[in-house]
């Protein structure tokens, strides 16, 4: 069964773009089918595939705004199993021109649902904002996986995404879930990432994952390579790190579905 998450906060420098590209590429090498939907309008998420988008081809504006089908917009990334829906700076104009349109938050779910048990994941790099385009990444799939930068102003700002969760939950999306929360820009060294991790574990429990992501330079250069860390630097402690974040992800969900694939070669992955 295809797996779709989205990768969400509405606070920005939190992670999340790094979170989404690097987890996307983790999954990829454990040999699992994986897409990258590039949904915020920074693009980011394409950059650091070395993908630009353009007008000349079909990209996630287009995706929602025109309803070009979902192949259409399809790009292939250094890493087998591993595809991408590019996006740029056009999807800005996606928040004004849905206002107004049908069935407007419904439109990405439109375009994956279709494809269910075509990939095993696929993950949603959401804009850092709870507007349309984060509405539209949370109808549309399973579950939010909220990355967690180890700072207060970050945690304040936890409530206002689970209130949006609740309200997608209550009248869009009955099954929606919390994948977990992954805690990121994590520094042994500071107090505060312990007092942050101390908070946050003890009021969400098991919901955060064991895994934590450190800060680490080789994930701040890699983008600037268009390169995912994995391809950049594979020793690199964030680079293992999100290795690890894949395992445990996956271990999850097997723990969760008995029935589910194993998480063996992700286990390979890691070490």
């Amino acid at each position: 069964m295809t797996r779709i998450l989205a990768v969400a906060n509405q606070k920005g420098g939190v992670g999340k773009t790094t979170t989404a590209v690097n987890l996307a590429a983790s999954l990829a090498v454990a040999e699992r089918r994986v897409l990258l939907v590039d949904l915020d309008p920074q693009g980011n998420a394409s950059s650091a595939f070395g993908v630009q988008a353009g007008p000349e081809a079909p990209h996630a504006y287009h995706l929602l705004i025109d309803e070009v089908p979902l192949d259409a917009t399809l790009v292939s990334t250094d890493i087998p199993g591993l595809q991408l829906v590019p996006t740029c700076t056009d999807l800005v104009g996606a928040e004004v021109e849905l206002v107004g349109a049908v069935a407007r938050e419904m439109r990405l779910r439109t375009a994956l649902e279709p494809t269910r048990g075509r990939w095993d994941d696929v993950i949603i790099d959401c804009p850092p904002s709870l507007g349309l385009l984060t509405l539209n990444a949370l109808t549309a799939c399973d579950a939010v996986l909220i990355p967690l930068q180890c700072e207060y102003y970050a945690l304040e700002g936890m409530s206002h995404l689970l209130s949006t969760i609740d309200l997608v939950r209550a009248r869009l999306n009955r099954t929606l879930t919390i994948e977990g929360i992954v805690l990121t820009m994590y520094d042994r060294r500071n107090r505060l990432s312990y007092q942050i991790e101390s908070e946050v574990t003890g009021y969400f429990g098991p919901q955060v994952f064991e895994t934590r992501i450190p800060r680490n330079v080789r994930l701040s250069e890699s983008p600037s390579f268009g390169k995912p860390a994995i391809l950049y630097d594979v020793a690199a402690p964030g680079t293992t790190a999100y290795l690890e974040l894949a395992a445990e992800l996956v271990a999850r969900r097997q723990a969760a579905q008995p029935t589910a694939q194993s998480p063996a070669t992700l286990d390979k992955a890691v070490c």
